[in-house]
């Protein structure tokens, strides 16, 4: 071999290791709730892990902690070090900030959940849950906050029934099983229900405008040390959003939501079609944050009484550099 070939080789082997260094993939550590971790709401997640798209953009995100407890806690899993990224409903992240933790949103999950109203057979109208008990997600978040509207919009106020907090969908769907006469459910158990003969009542955007529900959260002090895994990481959400969308993934998709959620792929086809459907905005394009539809969830938790004037802007709680660094804000 001529001495330029040597150089010429020298010079490739020398391009690619720079370039192999230089892709050492990062780790995020990625905390959920129990009551998330096998819900329709980790499904931007576990598509982005199982289609490896975190992996394409050199992140490792492998470590999934389920939390117990619900989102009241999953700021504490920032704090107490038992993670780096959170999955956490929006309210629950504005409490926390404005108790003084430095945790900010940095992309979105979900942006306009859809929850069912769903009762017992025999009843009818949601003026027949007068004197019922309902079943009721934690008061300060937006599900409780957007069925009481709904409940409102059709006569019934605070006090003319009963409430049962119970936290996560499935345990709400045991109590409709149970004493609850009517429960509030997300997918695919308000299908499920509704499959099997309970009462579909109405459902949570009949009441409420466009709101942002699901953020990932961060510690700022964490984030301004490891920015390059942060914008990996909304790169790898914003394939995931596009994987869902694309037509030629629906099997694929529907099979995720099957296999994570645990439910038939006819229920699980109904789900995804429910979230695409034209005008629903159930799911962000590519994990932009909508600021008027946060500073709708600040307006709604001051409507409950949870937020007293002069109300925040939403633009306290979010960071958007990771966004506009990845091209997607």
């Amino acid at each position: 071999m001529t001495r330029w070939p040597r150089i010429a080789l020298a010079g490739l082997l020398a391009l690619f290791w720079s370039i192999d260094a230089g892709a050492q993939p990062l780790t995020l550590r990625y905390a959920q709730a129990y009551s998330a971790a096998h819900s329709i709401f980790s499904l931007p997640i576990a598509v982005a892990q199982r289609e490896g798209l975190f992996r394409r953009e050199g992140l490792n995100l492998s470590v999934i902690i389920p939390v117990p407890g619900g989102s009241d806690k999953m700021i504490d899993a920032l704090n107490d070090d038992w993670a780096d990224v959170t999955h956490i409903a929006t309210p629950f992240l504005i409490r926390s900030a404005l108790a003084g933790s430095d945790a900010v949103a940095i992309d979105t999950e979900f942006k306009n959940p859809i929850y069912s109203l769903v009762a017992k057979p025999e009843i009818t109208a949601i003026a027949g849950l007068k004197g019922k008990l309902v079943g009721l997600a934690d008061p300060a978040g937006t599900i409780s906050i957007s069925m009481r509207k709904l409940l409102a919009a059709h006569g019934l106020n605070a006090g003319d029934y009963a409430v049962k907090v119970q936290e996560g969908t499935p345990a709400r769907f045991n109590c409709l099983r149970a004493e609850c006469d009517a429960v509030v459910l997300g997918q695919p158990q308000d299908l499920q229900a509704i499959a099997a003969g309970y009462r579909l009542l109405g459902r949570s955007n009949e009441a409420v405008p466009d709101f942002l529900y699901t953020v990932t959260a961060v510690r700022r002090s964490f984030a301004q040390a490891h920015e390059e895994e942060l914008v990996r990481f909304v790169r790898g959400m914003a394939a995931a959003f596009a994987f869902i969308r694309a037509p030629q993934n629906r099997d694929r998709v529907v099979k995720l939501i099957a296999e994570t959620i645990g439910c038939s792929d006819a229920i699980a086809a109904q789900t995804l079609d429910l979230f695409l459907q034209p005008g629903q905005d159930v799911l962000p394009a590519r994990g932009e944050i909508d600021l008027a539809a946060l500073q709708q969830v600040i307006a709604m938790m001051a409507e409950a009484g949870l937020l007293t004037p002069p109300l925040p802007q939403a633009s306290r709680f979010v960071d958007l550099r990771y966004l506009r660094a990845a091209g997607l804000q």
